[in-house]
């Protein structure tokens, strides 16, 4: 991977924050000198308190399904470390009971709050990051800013029993396909990353794990210190080759 060429000033901010890509980012971006914020709806977890407190990463609470939410979280992260210039929109945004439902079986209600969870609160994480990257001044390559949505394989294929989800991840991928037209032109890299692969990230025993699927076996699952990586990758294009959709599966994954 290319040195980064960037300033230490440099801000991230990612949205949703747990154990997986959203650490794995905050530590790797911390690491080549950025600073960073993430937001989530509960942001005194273990693994965001862990990142304040070794990485000097600052924690947001946000509902980033909330307009007003989402605002105050941009006009916050600014006031505090400065305009961002890397966002990463990373909530999966299922409701636990859509999950693996028929849909004659599907409740309204839960299908229509996993599209707010995910595709709107994508629309407005992009919104907001588009109106403040416009305002950035052009770094070496050009560029005013990058903006990236984890996605899921469900954005290429609607999967029998998960139209809700399939619903959501054709929402988003449509968004930032709009988006990149749109913003690309003017500076603003974005990228839809789906992700074909259960994600497991290390445990305290130092295996990796799914909380469904289980332990890795032989890279079977998605390493998300290998997915922050690859997000960085984006961030650091040049501009005459970005990249848009990048698709990430494990070696042995059926597609």
């Amino acid at each position: 991977m290319a040195q980064s060429t960037q300033p230490s000033a440099e801000v991230a901010l990612i949205i949703g924050g747990g154990p997986g890509i959203s650490a794995s980012c905050a530590r790797l971006f911390a690491k080549d000198g950025m600073r960073v914020a993430v937001a989530a709806r509960t942001p005194d977890k273990t693994v965001l308190e862990e990142l304040e407190r070794v990485h000097g990463v600052r924690r947001y609470a946000c509902d980033a399904s909330e307009p007003s939410a989402v605002d105050q979280l941009f006009k916050k992260v600014t006031q505090d470390i400065g305009t961002p210039r890397l966002v990463v929109h990373n909530i999966d945004g299922r409701v636990a009971g859509i999950f693996r439902k028929k849909l004659v079986e599907a409740d309204p209600v839960m299908a229509f709050e996993t599209v707010r969870n995910s595709a709107f609160s994508a629309f407005l994480v992009a919104q907001h990051a588009a109106k403040l990257m416009l305002e950035n001044g052009p770094d070496v390559n050009g560029a005013r800013g990058t903006i990236i949505f984890t996605n899921a394989s469900a954005a290429l294929k609607g999967y029998p029993s998960s139209g809700a989800f399939a619903m959501a991840c054709h929402a988003k991928a449509g968004l930032a396909q709009s988006m990149a037209r749109e913003l690309m032109p003017q500076g603003i890299h974005v990228a839809n990353v789906p992700i074909d692969a259960a994600i497991g990230w290390t445990q305290e025993d130092g295996t990796r794990a799914h909380r469904l699927a289980g332990s890795t076996v032989d890279d079977n699952m998605a390493d998300p210190d290998r997915i922050a990586e690859t997000y960085l990758h984006l961030h650091r294009q040049h501009r005459s080759t970005w990249a848009f959709e990048v698709v990430l599966r494990p070696w042995v994954e059926k597609w």
